[in-house]
């Protein structure tokens, strides 16, 4: 019986052995580990930080970008019985400080030089932080007592185990199921960011209840090449975890900008992304065709209908007539075949989970064959609470709820969780936790949904985020701003209309797009920003926006907008690391910009 991650890997190494476990390209080549070494790396990792004087339910801090290091120190450090507090790299000094403070993590893994600096800055700030582990050894330009290289610490622990062969399995042995994991802070999009406790329990809720949907997601004979960051727990619970218990080998790209050529060399059978992957791979597609001469884009648009009549029938598990097979078939090699060829050719289904994303982009890619899974979740129930089926599923609906979790909706229409999967509370907030649940042990998700006749969850919006007009009508902005961001024109569409009269939007251009049309409208620039001063643009964009308004009913229709001329970002604050939007810090820092909307 495996209880524990550790039981899982254990099992895992002594059923796969020499077979390629995981890899990781850097600086263009592929460095692959077996399942006998992944373990033999973690064992010295764990018994390295042991060696350090970490003990069970003590804390390690993480920040790296994804590597093989960093999943050493994960299975390592749960190995032990310690706790792994994971931090995204595009947090400040500060903000990463905070987290390693806030946990009182003895040792705090960085990736490089840069991820050092952040660390000695924390170190003046956490008492009990006492030791920095570097993983690029080359970037340690001083050395400080309380640094030492991750090559250094593999050593430490060979030794450790060298006069101890057993000492490992037996400290991963005492860890049971209601030992806590990990603590993942949320990304917040208000506030500082909570530590949620994760327990070995919660995580293996959750890859059991994978693994019991019908038809499977994975086995041992597919690959992936994941790309969202580790840190996140959407990847790490559905991508490292899931993937480890089926035994599935992952290749973890070099970065987003190799992604597409890690697809091609080493051929994915299935992707786990959010929707703004999908959105931009989309909008990417449909910028290139309207480069296009106007008869390859009659040609197609003719194939696209094709394959969403074809992706419909499929929804509702509808006969092909045989005529349409034939059409489709023509489609398929002219339009389809491209996109899966893009992304190795071998993709059967992709996640686009964690927000929604606009029904035609689904269909399309349903019809090259990649069937987009959707799901609901949250850092709390350690990811996934609802899937879609491979086999049975509702396009803008984010599936049914995994087995062993329940799910029901409060009268005021928020969705209430229940299971094994559902975090223990927020590391030192008491009242917060607290808070968090309903009487009866639900956790409030802070989310409005419903529940149709066949059990399938739609979310509507987030329960704070809900609009109310000043004429009283509510509005769920995700559900519109979803209908926008399927134009390739826009890179982002904030809906505003709180107590106001009307909507209205803030938007980012996609500035490929804006230069196309320059060029196409002969508007005169030397940079970007300059188009979107010009008269004769912002016609086009207000084209754009009438054309998406036909779509919606009169009071959610958009009456005017306005552009920011920067794109929203982490680094600028307006986006979580997940890519989510922050919107108080959108409100906040474009409030003089949305009063002139209604001057």
């Amino acid at each position: 019986m495996e209880n524990t991650i550790n039981d899982v890997f254990r099992n895992r190494v002594a059923r796969y052995g020499e077979r390629i476990a995981v890899e990781k390209k850097r600086n263009g080549f592929w460095e692959s580990v077996s399942w006998n070494e992944y373990y033999d790396r973690a064992r010295f990792a764990g018994l390295g930080f042991y060696s350090l004087g970490v003990v069970k339910k003590d804390r390690i801090s993480l920040l790296s970008e994804n590597r093989l290091e960093w999943l050493y120190t994960d299975i390592g450090t749960l190995g032990i019985g310690a706790v792994v507090v994971p931090v995204y790299t595009t947090l400040t000094a500060d903000e990463t400080a905070y987290i390693v403070d806030n946990s009182a993590s003895k040792i705090l893994v960085v990736e490089n030089g840069f991820q050092l600096e952040k660390a000695l800055e924390a170190k003046k700030k956490c008492p009990f932080l006492e030791k920095i582990v570097v993983m690029n050894e080359e970037d340690i330009r001083e050395r400080y007592p309380y640094i030492m290289s991750f090559r250094e610490l593999l050593e430490t622990g060979e030794k450790v185990h060298s006069k101890d062969s057993f000492l490992f399995e037996k400290l991963a042995g005492d860890v049971t199921p209601d030992d806590l994991a990990t603590i993942v802070y949320t990304s917040g999009t208000t506030g500082l960011p909570k530590g949620a406790m994760i327990t070995h329990k919660n995580i293996m809720a959750v890859i059991r209840s994978l693994d019991r949907i019908k038809p499977g997601f994975a086995d041992e004979n597919d690959n992936t090449v994941p790309f969202l960051p580790l840190s996140h727990v959407f990847e790490r619970a559905a991508g490292h975890y899931y993937g480890m218990y089926v035994g599935i080998t992952a290749s973890y790209a070099e970065s987003i900008d190799t992604l597409l050529q890690d697809f091609k060399e080493k051929r994915p059978t299935m992707i786990l992304a959010v929707p703004r992957v999908c959105e931009k791979v989309y909008q990417n597609i449909i910028a290139k065709v309207q480069e296009q001469p106007a008869w390859k884009q009659k040609v197609f648009y003719w194939g696209h209908g094709i394959g969403m009549q074809i992706s419909e029938l499929r929804e509702k598990k509808a006969p092909v007539p045989a005529f349409m097979k034939i059409k489709y078939k023509i489609a398929y090699f002219m339009i389809f075949k491209n996109l899966q060829e893009a992304l190795g050719g071998r993709v059967r289904w992709m996640t686009a989970s964690g927000a929604p994303t606009a029904r035609e982009i689904i269909l399309f890619f349903n019809a090259a064959g990649i069937t987009v899974v959707e799901g609901y979740g949250m850092t709390e129930c350690f990811a996934p609470a609802t899937m879609s089926n491979l086999a049975d599923y509702k396009i803008g609906t984010v599936g049914r709820p995994l087995p062993g979790i329940n799910i029901k909706i409060s009268e005021d229409g928020e969705i209430l969780i229940k299971g094994d999967n559902v975090f223990s509370g927020y590391w030192k907030m008491e009242d917060e936790t607290k808070n968090s649940f309903t009487e009866d042990g639900y956790l409030k998700s802070g989310d409005i949904g419903m529940f149709d006749k066949d059990g399938f969850l739609t979310i509507t919006d987030r329960k704070k985020n809900l609009i109310i007009t000043s004429g009283g009508k509510n509005i769920a902005p995700q559900k519109i701003e979803n209908l926008f961001m399927s134009d390739p024109l826009f890179s982002h569409f904030v809906l505003i209309g709180e107590r106001r009269k009307f909507l209205s939007a803030l938007v980012t251009i996609n500035t490929e797009q804006a230069q196309r049309i320059a060029h196409e409208k002969r508007i005169p620039f030397t940079k970007p920003e300059e188009i979107f001063e010009n008269q004769v643009f912002l016609a086009e964009v207000e084209k754009h926006v009438a054309e998406k308004n036909k779509h919606l009913a009169k009071f959610e229709t958009i009456k005017k907008f306005k552009i920011i001329k920067s794109e929203f970002t982490q680094e600028t604050g307006e986006l979580t690391p997940s890519l989510k939007l922050k919107r108080k810090v959108v409100f906040d820092k474009y409030r003089d910009l949305i009063d002139s909307i209604y001057e």
